[in-house]
């Protein structure tokens, strides 16, 4: 198949996880013989060689706000490489790739990674209400009827009334290949002298919950257990605060943002994958974990027991006392310390952590992402055709 994937607020190559989900995705796909071309904001670098035709096409003044901006140029290039499928990383106000598919007569895929309805409480809701006519939420659900295919890791973010037919419910993944233990290169820090190193990879912002592994150890400390430190990799609004909370703890290490390919390193060289989510710091996370996170799926394909809390829709992505160590919500970062205590058996985190290899391989591989993807954008085209 011809693959037109627009993705034009994630710069690639990048660091967060929308950029590694952008760039894994076109590689996948590419990889089983599709012909990809993807549109993406310019990242730090250029792509890596590939099968993949990257282009360059950012929104106007970096917004994402303003995506439809490149609507005509987005039309053309439709036009030109007649794509049998495009595909639309969702944005509220986005669109522009959908409409050029609908217009052009090829099957079009909307891929949501966040919620297209509005939370409890939502300040957006409220000003789309007092407009009287709704114009956002109209847009949106314009958006997924469009759409031949919806790609979501979550159906309960979608507005109703969308046909389950048209609904591919996938995990997002990681790739397993590179990620694996004993990931080979030298990794981004000295090894802690403690006998158990978590860490923690993503964006520094509240409702990561970076904060509780830093009071994890610091309560851990309090309770005489030094032997437990902490590697914490990314940036983001929460650094600062992180930090200071950390200072004085000499068993715990910032590494900053890395670039995507020393991460495998990074996390071989960690004993515990911590992805301490905090839902009640961000609003949209009342309609549930609609998250599916690059972390806690890296974390497994590198053979890590993963500590989360016990929320939502978590326990179906790592299986308590198999996978890893759910805790309470509500405990925080004493839940994190408690989980942490139980993992300090160098035994015991291997068997997790075999286990959690094993998962990830079979479901959550970008592989098996790219291949699930492929066989449903086909089924559309033959439903479109008929």
């Amino acid at each position: 198949m011809r693959i037109l994937y627009s993705a034009i607020d994630q710069p690639v190559p990048g660091t967060k996880g929308g950029s590694i989900h952008v760039a894994a995705i076109a590689e996948g796909l590419a990889a089983l013989g599709h012909t990809v071309t993807a549109l993406v904001a310019p990242g730090t670098g250029v792509p890596a060689p590939s099968r993949v035709h990257w282009v360059e096409m950012a929104p106007p003044f970096g917004s994402p706000h303003l995506r439809l901006a490149r609507s005509r140029p987005i039309r053309q290039l439709v036009d030109e490489i007649r794509p049998d499928a495009v595909i639309e990383r969702y944005h509220n106000f986005g669109g522009e790739a959908i409409r050029a598919a609908a217009r052009a007569g090829t099957v079009a895929v909307l891929e949501v990674n966040a919620p297209v309805i509005d939370f409890p409480g939502s300040k957006k809701a409220l000003v789309d209400r007092a407009l009287v006519v709704e114009p956002m939420r109209r847009w949106r659900e314009h958006l997924c009827r469009l759409a031949d295919l919806i790609v979501t890791p979550d159906p309960g973010i979608l507005p109703p009334g969308v046909p389950p037919g048209r609904v591919l419910r996938l995990e997002w993944g990681a790739d397993t290949d590179r990620f694996h233990p004993g990931a080979p290169g030298p990794p981004p820090f000295v090894r802690l002298d403690v006998t158990t190193v978590a860490v923690f990879a993503g964006a520094f912002r509240t409702w990561h919950g970076a904060i509780h592994l830093v009071n994890a150890i610091r309560a851990l400390r309090d309770r005489g257990q030094n032997d437990i430190g902490a590697v914490l990799i990314g940036d983001g609004p929460e650094l600062a605060r992180v930090r200071q909370a950390a200072a004085a703890i000499d068993t715990i290490v910032f590494t900053g943002a890395l670039p995507h390919d020393r991460m495998p390193a990074a996390l071989g060289a960690a004993d515990v994958g911590v992805a301490p989510f905090d839902l009640s710091a961000h609003g949209p996370l009342a309609l549930g974990f609609y998250w599916s996170p690059l972390k806690m799926f890296e974390y497994m394909a590198s053979g890590l027991p993963v500590i989360a809390p016990r929320a939502a829709r978590i326990p179906s992505l790592v299986e308590d006392g198999v996978e890893g160590v759910l805790y309470p919500p509500a405990s925080g970062a004493d839940g994190v310390a408690d989980a942490l205590m139980t993992l300090t058996a160098p035994a015991r985190r291997q068997a997790l952590g075999a286990a959690a290899r094993r998962r990830a391989v079979r479901d959550y591989s970008w592989a098996a992402h790219c291949a699930a993807l492929a066989t449903a954008i086909e089924r559309a085209r033959h439903a479109r055709a008929s």
